[in-house]
């Protein structure tokens, strides 16, 4: 798969519109919408770090929903 595609993919696992994401990564909004498509290449190395931001995010919420305190900033 393209990083393009990976881009797109995870982004939409997220729910958020374009907008919505380079907000969220603080990414200009034309450069993402580059990568998407194609005009330029997205790092394979920010792919993974946004993927792991991604992940860890929502096993943050998962876990503070539970009722359980976050370990990092105790809240």
């Amino acid at each position: 798969m393209e990083a393009r595609e990976e881009l797109r993919k995870l982004r939409e696992s997220t729910g958020m519109s374009r907008k919505e994401f380079c907000e969220y990564f603080e990414i200009p909004y034309m450069t993402e919408t580059d990568w998407e498509l194609g005009n330029r290449r997205v790092p394979q190395y920010l792919l993974r770090l946004m993927a792991y931001k991604i992940e860890k995010e929502k096993l943050a919420d998962k876990r503070n929903k539970d009722g359980k305190k976050d370990e990092v900033t105790n809240l």
